[in-house]
């Protein structure tokens, strides 16, 4: 469906695009140095697949159809800002300790937590799905057949980096948060700072535009 040199193009400018600093990134890291490895990775998986759903409104032409409403696409930024200034609130609130949003603070949350946690993050950020949108088109050969089949494949590709990329992420920040949290009384403060970012991620998104 896609030629060869296509698809080394689209993957060398897709992990350029997962590697540069953004929101993604900078959740991932945050949750990985603050809550460890197993945190970091859920996290950055969970976003990994919220690109295969942001592929799959792209390819069925869901995502742009929802879009072109400026009234949804304030929802869904709203809704999307709101979140993560809740996943703020939790990282202030459980400050240095193990279980953010458990009934029993001194646990520890299993990866399922912070992969779901993840997941919502990225589905609910309209940003990402404009993403989608306008970068999958870009690398399609009308030409080759159905445009469909292609978009599909190209995001699924997509999604597969992300999940290395952002994987690999959340283990090395997990290893680092691992070593920080050794010193007494510091996990509260990286609790802290990871609400912060996420303060300022959920601002930055409810004041983008279209």
């Amino acid at each position: 469906m896609v030629s060869l040199d296509v698809l080394l193009a689209f993957l060398a400018a897709s992990a350029l695009v997962t590697i540069a600093p953004g929101p993604d990134n900078l959740m991932v890291l945050s949750v990985g140095i603050s809550r460890g490895r197993s945190a970091g990775i859920g996290f950055g998986l969970g976003c990994a697949l919220g690109c295969f759903t942001h592929t799959l409104w792209a390819t069925l032409g869901i995502g742009a159809v929802v879009l072109a409403s400026e009234a949804t696409f304030t929802t869904l930024k709203m809704a999307g800002a709101a979140y993560l200034v809740y996943i703020g609130i939790m990282a202030w609130r459980y400050a240095g300790k193990m279980g953010m949003v458990t009934l029993d603070p001194g646990a520890a949350e299993p990866i399922s937590a912070h992969l779901r946690r993840g997941f919502i993050a990225n589905v609910i950020n309209p940003k990402v799905a404009l993403f989608f949108i306008a970068f999958l088109p870009q690398f399609v050969d009308q030409g080759r057949g159905e445009v469909w089949p292609q978009m599909l494949l190209l995001g699924v590709l997509f999604a597969a980096q992300t999940v290395v990329i952002f994987g690999s992420l959340g283990w090395f920040a997990g290893g680092i948060g691992a070593r920080l949290q050794r010193q007494p009384g510091l996990a509260v403060w990286l609790d802290r700072c990871a609400g912060t970012i996420f303060f300022a991620l959920a601002l930055h998104l409810a004041t983008v535009g279209r």
